[in-house]
């Protein structure tokens, strides 16, 4: 199959904004022609691609990409982010817990859905080395499995007992704190997904009653943009057909283009269009791709890996991301 004649390659991406005009056709893919593969929702294609390699191109969360990676998976990563928000929201204690501040969760239980979940990384590096806690001395319950099967978690991540959601070990007093996915949604929103479709309960707190205050802040003073989803690539399709990479990339980037005109123009677009406007006033381009503009993400999610346990060697930016410009 040549360039020319346009290579068919399996391709599972989220529903966005800033992919629907790849995804319907108003983008094309030079020299490539996707069959783009539904699946819904998204994070079940990446346990999927982790275990089986089912697609050629698939979105994948980055801390699940990078510990697959360091353990063998033959893929390799685009410096595009389908996926951005800030994680001092969405971490919620029991009243009764007597968490008034990060360091009184040193000796709780906290829920998390898996330990190795992007969100739960990011808020526990901030809880590490803003706050000072302790992570060794929490009891994390986890009630879902690793995307990565063969990682080793510490023993101090515990599996919830069958039959038990997060929601419901919370609910009767036997978690304290707990993670949702409210992704800047009000309590009125949709259920979170976190706590299986359970809604989340007016009496839970969150832990910075401040969030968006201090998210700008942390912004402000660390560079750092937090990276949730990203984009990889059969290394095997890599190395057959180079021009794929760069392809991948300038679509990806034209359809994100096209998203942040929309944007400025108010259109209603997607569920996220409220969160990238905000993020756009803080940070600028809400959705920027490429190593150098993300180079404070990347090596803070590394180091954060680092630190709890799920990866045991660095890796720099260059290693973990294919430049397009230089690829092909």
């Amino acid at each position: 199959m040549t360039e020319q004649s346009g290579l068919p390659l399996k391709v599972a991406i989220g529903n966005y904004g800033h992919t629907a005009a790849l995804k319907n056709g108003g983008i094309g893919l030079a020299g490539i022609k996707p069959d783009f593969i539904e699946v819904t929702p998204i994070i079940a294609a990446f346990r999927r691609m982790v275990r089986d390699l089912e697609f050629d191109v698939c979105e994948m969360a980055s801390a699940t990409y990078m510990i697959a990676r360091e353990a063998g998976l033959p893929v390799t990563a685009l410096p595009v982010f389908t996926y951005r928000r800030f994680h001092h929201s969405g971490f919620v204690c029991r009243p009764d817990a007597g968490i008034r501040v990060p360091r009184d969760l040193e000796g709780k239980r906290v829920g998390v859905r898996a330990y190795s979940v992007t969100t739960g990384i990011w808020t526990r590096g901030i809880l590490q080395n803003e706050y000072g806690v302790d992570l060794s001395k929490i009891t994390w319950v986890v009630d879902d499995e690793e995307h990565v099967q063969s990682l080793q978690l510490p023993p101090n991540v515990v599996t919830a007992p069958a039959g038990h959601s997060l929601a419901d070990l919370m609910a009767a007093g036997e978690l304290q704190a707990a993670f949702t996915d409210n992704a800047g949604l009000g309590r009125s929103g949709a259920p979170k997904a976190g706590w299986q479709g359970a809604k989340l309960p007016e009496s839970y707190v969150e832990l910075f009653a401040d969030a968006a205050h201090l998210e700008a802040e942390w912004f402000r003073k660390t560079g750092v943009y937090p990276v949730h989803s990203l984009i990889v690539v059969k290394n095997e399709l890599l190395a057959k057909h180079p021009f794929i990479a760069k392809s991948l990339f300038d679509g990806l980037l034209q359809a994100k283009e096209i998203y942040l005109r929309q944007l400025q123009a108010g259109e209603s677009v997607s569920d996220k269009d409220d969160l990238y406007r905000r993020m756009t006033a803080l940070v600028g381009d809400p959705l920027p791709y490429g190593i150098s503009n993300n180079r404070p993400a990347i090596e803070a999610l590394v180091t954060y890996c680092l630190q709890q346990g799920l990866l045991k060697k660095r890796a720099t930016p260059e290693e973990l991301f294919l430049d397009p410009d230089k690829h092909g």
